[in-house]
């Protein structure tokens, strides 16, 4: 599926990126057409540059043509 490739193409580059803890990319057993990505960055500023880099705006916009439905993004922190 061309949407799962363009998933798995922009987590290598977010790997190398400065403020990047931690990437990865998970697709549903149950629903062949649900996939998530969890990352964690030292800080909303890595984030936030991580947002503006090319890779991830190329994959934000294939997104937009590969899929019937927007990306949700959902930040979250860390409960104890």
């Amino acid at each position: 599926m061309a949407f799962r490739e363009e998933m798995l193409r922009v987590i290598e580059p977010a790997r190398t990126e400065i403020g990047c803890l931690a990437i990865r990319a998970f697709e549903s057993l149950r629903e062949p057409l649900v996939f998530a990505i969890h990352s964690e960055w030292v800080d909303e500023a890595a984030f936030e540059l991580h947002a503006r880099l090319p890779h991830t705006v190329r994959f934000l916009r294939a997104a937009e043509e590969l899929l019937t439905h927007p990306v949700e993004g959902l930040r979250t922190r860390e409960i104890e």
